[in-house]
């Protein structure tokens, strides 16, 4: 019996989706401090090697989502821009000590919109 098989396969499936968004905001973004006097492709390999970690944990987070927890792929596709957004944010202020800003907040009203439309009727 496994650890995962009593939680629910929404909460897998979203609980996979931060993790892998942590490991891809690292790939993406995590250069632009740790490694800004490196070669580009030097960067672009350690993004590379860290983005393999990301898809270790997205992938079965959308199968898991899409063939146990029936969410469509529309769905996935929006929790997945929503938990980018709010694992991009303190990533940008706290590591990258990028200034908080307004704007961060109206994304996340555009946000809350889309996850109403994909979600309602459901």
């Amino acid at each position: 019996m496994s650890v995962f098989s009593s939680i629910p396969f929404s909460l897998q499936t979203i609980v996979l989706l931060v993790a892998s968004n942590v490991f891809m905001t690292f790939a993406w973004y995590g250069h632009l401090k740790n490694m800004a006097t490196a070669p580009w492709y030097a960067a672009a390999l350690v993004s590379w090697g860290i983005a393999l970690f990301e898809y270790l944990l997205q992938v079965p987070a959308n199968r898991i989502g899409y063939q146990q927890a029936a969410f469509s792929v529309a769905q996935l596709k929006i929790m997945q821009e929503v938990i980018t957004l709010l694992v991009f944010m303190p990533f940008a202020v706290l590591y990258l000590k990028e200034p908080l800003k307004l704007d961060y907040l109206w994304a996340a009203v555009c946000m809350v919109g889309a996850v109403y439309f994909i979600f309602r009727g459901q």
